[in-house]
């Protein structure tokens, strides 16, 4: 027993020597999409939820939260910039989709605090877009639709019109 515990403690203080080892320069790579992914991205967000029926407003955001595209249905309420902008800054901030965050953030229980953020948005609508190898690159943010839920299938029809080229 002492030996596998000893196995454990060697392998854990090796890790932060691994780390520092790949991470030796004084700057950071990451990915971000092209505004015009982005701009596709929404395009078959809105185009999905319109096929449906619905009037939406769909935002993306980079990795920081910061919007790249916001796209607004003719006849899509005035909130939809607000929301959909929120869902998707809430999506990356928090790396989950807004819905499974909505479950999480309820009244009692842990993380119910989140809720109190200027900016979270926990209802469902906000996606994360990761790359292939599971980076974040983008938030995607949907708002309009009859209820929460749809948002969510055209903030996935909006990913998955460009996943063949984000999913190297």
């Amino acid at each position: 027993m002492k030996r596998i515990h000893g196995i454990a403690v060697a392998a854990l203080l090796a890790a932060p020597a691994a780390m520092a080892q790949d991470d030796d320069g004084a700057f950071v790579e990451f990915q971000v999409l092209k505004p015009e992914i982005a701009l596709e991205m929404a395009q078959a967000a809105l185009m999905s939820c319109r096929e449906a029926g619905y009037q939406v407003g769909v935002t993306v955001v980079d990795r920081f939260g910061l919007p790249q595209v916001f796209l607004r249905d003719r006849f899509a309420g005035p909130h939809v910039y607000e929301t959909s902008r929120r869902k998707a800054w809430t999506a990356i901030s928090f790396r989950t989709g807004t819905t499974e965050l909505a479950e999480a953030t309820l009244e009692g229980k842990p993380s119910s605090g989140i809720r109190h953020l200027s900016e979270a948005l926990p209802l469902g609508g906000g996606l994360v877009v990761s790359e292939g190898g599971g980076s974040i690159v983008a938030g995607i943010g949907v708002s309009g639709a009859p209820e929460p839920q749809l948002d969510d299938e055209c903030a996935a029809a909006g990913i998955a019109a460009v996943e063949d080229r984000i999913a190297f």
